[in-house]
C-alpha cells in the first residue's frame, strides 16, 4: 500500500494542481507551498469585508501623497461599487495593471506603520483583486492623481447589515478626534480615516451624483479658466479637476464616465446649474456635529422606528427614483424641472413621498 507522501504525489501528478501550489513535498503530508499560493491565500487572509478594501484604498491614495480623496459608493442587487478618485502622484500607463500584482509597489523606502498595521508591502491592491469581481485603474496621470473602480459580490464578500448610520465623534483631552459609537460600516471606515489623517488629507464620501458635484465645484475653484483656452483635452488636467472643462451635460456626461462616474443627463444638467450642494470634508462634517443637548429630544430616524413601517435606507433610495423617472412624463408635458431627488419620508402608518420643484418654474 502506498504511504501519503505517494498519494500526496499521484493526486499532484494526476491533477496537475500541485504543480502549481506546491514546490517541494516535505513528506509525513507536509509541502511547501508555492509562492503564488501562500500569497493568494494570505490575500484572503487580508481583505475580509468590503470596509477593509475601503481602508486600504485610502491608505494607498494617502500614501500616493493625494491631499483631496473622493470615494462615490452605490449598491445595485447585492453588487456594491466603490469608485477612489484621488490628486496624488497618479499611475504610469504601463502600470495599470501591474501594481495588482503580488508585491508591486512604489514605497521601496517608505513602507508605513499607522493604525491598521503595516503599509507598503505590495500586497493591498493583489488582496483587492483577489476577494473581488474587479479593481480595476479606470484612468490616471503620472503626477496628476488617479481612479480606481472596485466592484464587489457581496453575497461572496460581506459588509455590514447597517450602512446608513453614521457614526459620532468627540474630542478627547489632547483635542484629538476619534469616532466613539457606530456600526464598523463604510461610513464608520472612512470616517475614522479621516480622523487619523485630519491634517494630511481631506475624504469625501457620497454617491456618485453627489461627487460628481462635488468635484466640479471644487475644480471650478482650483482651475484658472484661462489656462482651459489653450487646453487640448481634458486629459492634460489632473484627474479630479477634469469636469471644469465640460461645456454642456453631454460633455460633462462623456468626462464623467471616462473617470467611472455614470450619470443622467438630467443629473448632469442639475450639476452644471448648481442645484445640487457638493459635500462638506467628512473632518468637517463630523467637527460640526453636535450631541443633543440635555432636555432636547433624541431625532428619531424614521426608517428604523420599531413603532411602525420599517423600510431599509437603500429600498428607499431606489423608491426615490422610481418615482423620479415616473414623473417625468408630467414634468415634460408641464415643463417642470424638480430641484433634488423626491423625497420619501417613513412615519408610523404612512409614506409620504414629495416633489420639490424649482422655483423657476413656477
Amino acid at each position: 500500500m502506498s504511504d501519503g507522501n505517494d498519494l500526496i504525489s499521484f493526486i499532484a501528478s494526476m491533477s496537475g494542481e500541485g504543480n502549481l501550489r506546491v514546490e517541494e513535498n516535505l513528506g509525513d503530508g507536509f509541502v511547501r507551498l508555492r509562492v503564488s499560493e501562500a500569497e493568494r491565500r494570505q490575500a484572503k487572509h487580508d481583505i475580509q469585508h468590503v470596509e477593509d478594501i475601503v481602508v486600504e484604498m485610502l491608505r494607498n491614495a494617502r500614501d500616493a501623497g493625494a491631499r483631496n480623496i473622493y470615494l462615490a459608493t452605490s449598491k445595485e442587487e447585492g453588487v456594491r461599487t466603490l469608485l477612489f478618485l484621488d490628486d496624488g502622484s497618479g499611475v504610469p500607463e504601463d502600470m495599470c495593471d501591474r501594481i495588482f500584482d503580488a508585491r508591486v509597489t512604489s514605497k521601496l523606502e517608505s513602507m508605513r506603520m499607522d493604525k491598521w498595521g503595516v503599509h507598503g508591502r505590495g500586497m493591498a491592491l493583489f488582496s483587492i483583486r483577489q476577494n473581488t469581481q474587479t479593481a480595476e485603474v479606470v484612468t490616471s496621470a503620472q503626477g496628476g492623481g488617479s481612479s480606481f473602480r472596485v466592484v464587489v459580490d457581496t453575497a461572496a464578500l460581506g459588509e455590514r447589515a447597517d450602512q446608513s448610520t453614521w457614526p459620532t465623534a468627540s474630542k478627547d483631552e489632547d483635542g484629538i478626534l476619534s469616532c466613539v459609537k457606530g456600526p464598523h460600516n463604510i461610513n464608520r471606515a472612512v470616517c475614522e480615516f479621516a480622523c487619523e489623517e485630519l491634517h494630511g488629507c481631506d475624504v469625501y464620501l457620497g454617491t456618485p451624483t453627489e461627487i460628481a458635484a462635488t468635484l466640479y465645484a471644487h475644480a471650478a475653484s482650483r482651475v484658472d479658466t484661462t489656462r482651459l483656452l489653450f487646453l487640448d483635452s481634458e486629459q492634460s488636467l489632473p484627474v479630479v479637476d477634469r469636469l471644469t472643462c465640460a461645456a454642456d451635460a453631454g460633455d460633462f456626461i462623456r468626462i464623467a464616465s471616462d473617470m467611472g462616474i455614470e450619470i443622467s443627463e438630467r443629473t448632469a444638467h442639475r450639476i452644471l446649474g448648481g442645484s445640487i450642494t457638493p459635500l462638506k470634508s467628512i473632518a468637517s462634517r463630523l467637527l460640526r456635529e453636535k450631541e443633543p443637548s440635555m432636555g432636547e429630544p433624541a431625532q428619531i430616524d424614521l426608517t428604523r422606528d420599531r413603532r411602525g413601517l420599517k423600510i431599509s435606507k437603500e429600498d428607499i433610495a431606489s423608491f426615490s427614483r422610481t418615482m423620479e423617472r415616473d414623473f417625468a412624463d408630467l414634468a415634460s408635458r408641464y415643463f417642470l424641472t424638480l430641484s433634488r431627488e423626491p423625497k420619501v419620508r417613513v412615519t408610523k402608518d404612512r409614506i409620504t413621498v414629495t416633489f420639490e420643484i424649482d422655483k423657476e418654474d413656477t
